[in-house]
């Protein structure tokens, strides 16, 4: 079976830097990898299309910026973009075409599939290439997100999958909810993993061996929190277990080293942080404000990850991080 591979190391990976990736990364990563078989590079901000934000992070380019810088340098690989509605709107998406972006992804909470309704049909109404997911995907059953990936298909989503934002998913939990969505729709099926528990490439294997057909990973799993899932490991695990991604070993190994090299201050771990953000459920990208916030306060971050997590918070939603710090703070006198 053939595996498209998406590589999300220049939007997923913006949040192990918050958000700061140059113009020089971006290019010479995105040339780089344009040689290695990867279908699709996506790029942009950390939390997609229209996030740069006082609140989420303000990115060192804007969207345009990074769109032109990464759309000139592959030639072999499609570009590919990430928006959240309410993060980004149609205007957003419109300028992304303009720069002639080959896939969009629209991104919901895994309960909330109406809200990418709009975006999915205008981008199909435009003949663009739409695809859909859902985040968070551990706090629904294999059923809901199999309802969901349902509307979305009849949106007019191309492709449709989930997202394990907070690395909480095991690879059980993986194939009973791809194994779902594949009896309930007939489109490509997408996984993106995160590292969290140390369960990112295993749960990408077994969302493939599910039947899922496009799998994210990011070089040398850079990206939110613990790290997405590995790519430099999972291409040559998939191409022993017989799926073909299509993918030059050596060439992404070079890319690989590239990024260790020149995008990231240290390499991605999974650190005490990391494990309470994956048990707790909470999005890897709260790991940053997280230990902001807390450390300011006195308040112990592992603290705020379980509270966190017990309000089933998401992404969008930092705001309450310092709610969260400031209770257990005054819990604390």
């Amino acid at each position: 079976m053939a595996i498209l591979i998406n590589d999300s190391t220049l939007r997923d990976g913006q949040h192990a830097v918050k958000h700061q990736l140059t113009a020089a990364q971006l290019r010479d990563y995105a040339t780089a990898v344009d040689q290695t078989g990867v279908s699709i590079v996506e790029v942009g901000h950390g939390n997609g299309l229209g996030a740069s934000s006082y609140q989420v992070g303000r990115a060192a380019l804007s969207d345009d910026e990074m769109l032109a810088i990464v759309r000139e340098a592959l030639v072999n690989t499609r570009m590919g973009v990430f928006m959240l509605p309410g993060w980004g709107t149609i205007a957003d998406l419109s300028k992304a075409l303009a720069h002639g972006t080959d896939v969009v992804r629209i991104g919901t909470h895994c309960t909330e599939a109406t809200l990418a309704e709009r975006h999915v049909g205008w981008l199909r109404e435009r003949g663009a290439q739409a695809h859909a997911v859902l985040m968070m995907s551990h706090m629904a059953t294999p059923m809901e997100l199999a309802t969901q990936a349902e509307q979305l298909v009849g949106y007019g989503a191309q492709a449709v999958g989930i997202m394990d934002s907070a690395g909480s998913l095991l690879p059980q939990d993986v194939t009973a909810r791809i194994t779902a969505m594949r009896m309930q729709v007939d489109v490509p099926l997408i996984f993106h993993g995160h590292n969290n528990l140390g369960m990112a490439v295993a749960n990408s294997v077994a969302a493939a061996q599910a039947g899922a057909t496009i799998i994210d990973g990011c070089a040398r799993g850079f990206g939110a929190g613990a790290g997405n899932t590995q790519l430099e490991v999972l291409v040559p695990v998939l191409e022993r277990l017989a799926f073909k991604t299509g993918i030059d070993l050596y060439r992404f190994l070079d890319a690989a080293e590239l990024a260790a090299r020149e995008l990231m201050v240290t390499p991605p771990m999974i650190d005490s942080l990391g494990i309470v953000s994956g048990l707790a459920g909470v999005f890897s990208g709260f790991k940053n404000p997280v230990i902001n916030h807390a450390g300011t306060a006195g308040v112990d971050p592992r603290d705020v990850f379980f509270e966190l997590g017990k309000r089933q918070v998401v992404a969008g939603q930092e705001d309450l991080i310092v709610e969260v710090v400031a209770e257990l703070k005054r819990v604390a006198l």
